[in-house]
């Protein structure tokens, strides 16, 4: 992290210490002018006239400038309306990139004068998550990923202080830094690289942060997962001397709970390509092929820490796709724990292979609904870029529920047809089905590869997040990382069983 940070909302001005930093954002388009007047004549800060045409001006969004009339040191005037070019992540933006451009500034205390929150009503839904996105913000701003840089600075400290004495403020501090530190927590996994976060340390270090929440976290070793017959996943993982785990996560809330969810994230640590080998600029990612395992442990994490009263079951198959002699082929006609076979035409397809047996396993368990994770296809990013999950589901409540957390949340979701049609592409003359099916529509042909294994009498949605997961330009706390992305997404959706 670049601060270690304290958020406060209190009386105290700590626009008036040294080193301070003074971020007022405009949000009245009509009364602009008057507004700022009123606030520079307030604070006593002398803004000058070419800076100040400058803002008040449609083009100038932003000015930032040295006060040599006093405290604070710097103050930072933005303009942020509620019009047709606003969406609900301008703030969590704003206060990312703010966090972000200090980092090799002098400055300790930032006192923050936020905009009314009824100017924007109609794009949060409660003024407690309007104020959350502020703080998620700077959370997702203040993220790194640092640890192998052999110079690096310590984090400074940095009080931010929001000037608004709504309740409901600190109510957003708590739930959005418990939030936020499980989404750090998934960030962390999936930027780990793959010598060192192998299936079993993936294993090890959940276990590490979840069961001092009371997570119960076991696992399936390679005996075990060849007792089930668990056979696709053990192809997968045959090429690599690291064995393969097949963790299982319980999250139960205090009060017993209606509705029992489970959550199967893809967890190959490390994918090659197996045979079918990739290029190497299309390796270097790959430590990142376990995004959708790290969205479920995140999620289960943060439910946790927020208490939630939905039950949750995790599954997450941990595999690495090498290359060796032991290594599954183009070719072969492997089984799974349900009796169905699979050609493999592909070893580069291997996710939805170990996905099979984990979402057999995850029916067993006879959950309400199932939901699944994975950076399972180009094809996807192709579709819809990079910054937007693909969702595949027959169940109309669960896609509804779903887009409606992503518009709120900005982990934005589409739904893809997914139609029986597309099931024609995957039939094979030497096994039930083949793990590859045609050129086009990629992203929905592996859907429904995997809805082959899930129970029809379960409500289940398929999530593929191979573009928003890793690293992208779109946002500031995107770009040089991968994100977390489906935690926050997550514990909204589940937030309403």
């Amino acid at each position: 992290m670049i601060f270690n940070i304290t958020l406060s909302n209190t009386a105290a001005d700590l626009s008036k210490k040294s080193n301070s930093l003074l971020l007022k954002i405009f949000s009245d388009k009509q009364y602009l002018k008057k507004e700022l007047d009123n606030f520079l004549s307030s604070k006593n800060i002398i803004l000058n006239s070419s800076l100040k045409k400058n803002f008040l001006s449609k083009e100038k969004q932003e000015v930032k400038f040295i006060n040599h009339s006093g405290k604070p040191d710097q103050v930072i005037l933005t303009k942020l309306f509620a019009d047709e070019k606003f969406d609900v992540d301008k703030f969590r933006d704003l206060m990312s990139k703010l966090v972000i451009g200090l980092k090799d500034d002098d400055i300790n205390f930032i006192q923050v004068e936020l905009p009314d929150n009824e100017l924007f009503k109609k794009f949060y839904p409660t003024s407690e998550y309007f104020y959350q996105t502020f703080v998620e913000g700077i959370h997702l701003g203040n993220y790194t990923f640092d640890k192998y840089k052999s110079e690096k600075k310590s984090p400074k400290k940095l009080s931010i202080n929001f000037n608004n004495s709504d309740k409901n403020i600190k109510t957003a501090i708590k739930t959005g830094e418990q939030l936020l530190s499980a989404v750090d927590f998934a960030k962390d996994l999936s930027n780990e690289p793959a010598i060192t976060l192998t299936p079993a340390e993936l294993l090890k270090r959940t276990k590490k942060e979840l069961l001092k929440l009371g997570v119960q976290v076991t696992a399936l070793n390679k005996a075990e997962l060849k007792k089930r017959k668990m056979n696709s996943l053990l192809a997968v993982a045959e090429g690599s001397d690291n064995p393969p785990y097949l963790i299982i996560l319980k999250y139960k809330p205090a009060k017993k709970s209606s509705r029992k969810i489970a959550l199967v994230g893809k967890g190959v640590t490390y994918d090659s390509g197996g045979y079918s080998i990739k290029p190497t600029d299309s390796m270097i990612e790959m430590n990142g092929d376990m995004a959708g395992a790290s969205a479920v442990i995140g999620t289960i994490m943060a439910a946790a820490k927020l208490k939630l009263s939905v039950e949750l079951i995790g599954v997450i198959p941990a595999v690495e796709n090498m290359i060796s002699g032991r290594a599954y082929k183009p070719g072969d006609i492997i089984s799974t724990a349900s009796g169905k076979t699979i050609e493999v035409k592909n070893t580069d397809a291997e996710g939805r292979l170990i996905l099979a047996d984990a979402l057999e396993y995850a029916s067993k368990l006879k959950p309400d609904e199932i939901l699944d994770f994975a950076t399972l296809t180009g094809a996807c990013v192709v579709a819809l870029g990079e910054f937007t999950a693909g969702l595949l589901t027959k169940n109309d409540t669960i896609s509804s529920d779903l887009k409606g957390s992503g518009e709120k949340t900005f982990e934005r979701i589409w739904q893809l047809p997914f139609w029986d049609d597309f099931s024609e592409g995957l039939k094979s003359d030497i096994a039930d089905t083949s793990n590859l099916g045609p050129r086009w529509g990629g992203a929905i042909t592996a859907g429904k590869f995997l809805e082959k294994f899930v129970d029809e009498k379960i409500p289940w949605a398929h999530i593929d997040l191979a573009g928003p997961a890793l690293k992208h330009k779109f946002r500031s706390y995107t770009e040089k990382y991968n994100t977390g992305f489906g935690v926050r997404l997550m514990i909204d959706y589940l937030s309403k069983k």
